[in-house]
């Protein structure tokens, strides 16, 4: 049961919680020709749960959430590359290494608010870009990284063509994640974070750590975007600037409103709707399927507050109030 401004009451998993993860264990077998870009939708679907926890959850409003998403991928490469490709290890990597700039730029910028905090979280990402720009004897540049060949995950499952192995490694990593945010959000801690959002001046009047709180949850959004960039950089074998991009994080925002900030399962809605939008408009309209995306954005702000889980909601209630 979840209250109003988001705190949850019963943690209890639903059964409907479940419904995602049977669709994605039968787009397995249903759509074998679609694996590669299921996986993509998979990895954009933990980056869209990182923002998520920032975002809906702590109130924190960035346009530079791509640096860690970036900082991830390049990491998990240049380790291939210069180290070794075993995945598990490369995924610590890149998660540790977003941590770290995470809990690095967090504790700098989150003593700011409104503006300047937007304004501060697009320079980090700006930086990012023009560093791994710079360093192109590292990064490859405009370029990008590549040339490397992962391992078996385990020594065990090879990366195949068809992007089966990748398929079901990056649904395994996404549940596990699923698993600790949806933990994380029903805890003290994510009720507290809650607090914050709705009232930081209150929650400090209380005694509650408001600065620590949200620097944790930056921190920790960081490295599962870390996280989301390794696994990208492992399931592709190539890793570019784009991954530190401003358009990128643009598009995570506009994954995420459509789908319903603040819900958790909206980060898996908005993803899913936008790429397979993209996907289909970029087919049939080559030319004009931004006009597309942004019409279908217009529409869910305009008629639906809480995206497009918003709409199901409203639909759901409208059913009830009928039987009744």
């Amino acid at each position: 049961m979840t209250h109003a401004g988001g705190y949850i009451a019963d943690p209890r998993v639903r059964a409907i919680e479940w419904l995602p993860w049977a669709l994605a264990v039968l787009g397995y077998f249903v759509a074998p020709t679609y694996l590669p870009l299921g996986s993509y939708v998979l990895t954009m679907i933990l980056f869209a749960l990182s923002l998520d926890l920032i975002l809906g959850y702590g109130g924190i409003i960035t346009l530079g959430h791509s640096a860690y998403f970036g900082t991830g991928a390049y990491t998990a490469g240049l380790l291939a590359v210069h180290l070794t490709g075993e995945p598990l290890l490369g995924l610590l990597a890149g998660t540790l290494a977003a941590a770290l700039l995470g809990l690095a730029t967090g504790l700098i910028i989150l003593r700011t608010q409104g503006l300047a905090l937007l304004m501060l979280t697009l320079a980090i990402g700006s930086l990012c870009l023009e560093i791994a720009n710079k360093a192109s004897g590292w990064t490859g540049g405009a370029d990008g990284l590549g040339g490397f060949t992962m391992q078996p995950i385990l020594g065990l499952f090879k990366f195949d063509f068809y992007g089966r192995t990748a398929y079901v490694y990056c649904l395994a990593v996404l549940f596990a994640c699923w698993w600790l945010v949806r933990r994380l959000v029903y805890s003290p801690f994510g009720a507290s974070l809650t607090g914050v959002r709705e009232n930081g001046v209150r929650m400090r009047a209380v005694g509650a750590p408001v600065y620590q709180r949200l620097v944790i949850s930056y921190t920790i959004s960081a490295a599962l975007a870390g996280l989301a960039g390794a696994l990208l950089t492992q399931t592709t074998q190539f890793v570019g600037l784009k991954v530190l991009g401003f358009e990128l994080s643009g598009e995570l925002m506009v994954m995420l409103i459509l789908g319903g900030v603040g819900r958790i399962y909206g980060a898996f809605v908005g993803p899913l709707a936008y790429l397979v939008a993209q996907d289909y408009l970029a087919k049939e309209f080559p030319e004009y399927w931004y006009f597309g995306i942004g019409a279908m954005l217009v529409l869910v702000v305009m008629f639906a507050r809480g995206g497009i889980l918003g709409i199901i909601d409203g639909a759901i209630d409208r059913l009830r109030r009928m039987r009744s």
